[in-house]
């Protein structure tokens, strides 16, 4: 099987501790739809606020994300599935679409 990121954009500042409790929930439960449609997951990381972050550039460094706009990464998961297809239709299963947006990208490997 292929290995796909599932990357999660929420809301700007894309802190955790804010989100509703009915969706960390969903996300807990998120995990076991991926084992029922066959593909697996390798890892899967929630990020600090993008407040915490460091940009690195090639003229120096500035506090906060690389790229500021209305959605920031808050987190990815590895997956391992058939194909994108595949990884399509259990990113649009995830939570993280609600008030956010779900990126799907090949790894290389």
């Amino acid at each position: 099987m292929a290995q796909f990121a599932i990357l999660l954009y929420a809301p700007t500042p894309a802190d955790w501790s804010d989100a509703p409790q009915e969706e960390l929930e969903a996300h807990g439960a998120y995990a076991g739809k991926i084992d029922e449609l066959g593909a697996s997951i390798v890892a899967g990381y929630a990020l600090q606020p993008s407040t915490a972050a460091k940009a690195v550039r090639s003229d120096g460094v500035t506090d906060g994300p690389a790229i500021d706009d209305k959605l920031v990464l808050g987190g990815f998961t590895v997956i391992e599935a058939r194909d994108i297809d595949h990884a399509v239709e259990i990113a649009k299963l995830s939570p993280g679409t609600w008030r956010g947006a779900i990126e799907v990208r090949p790894l290389f490997g």
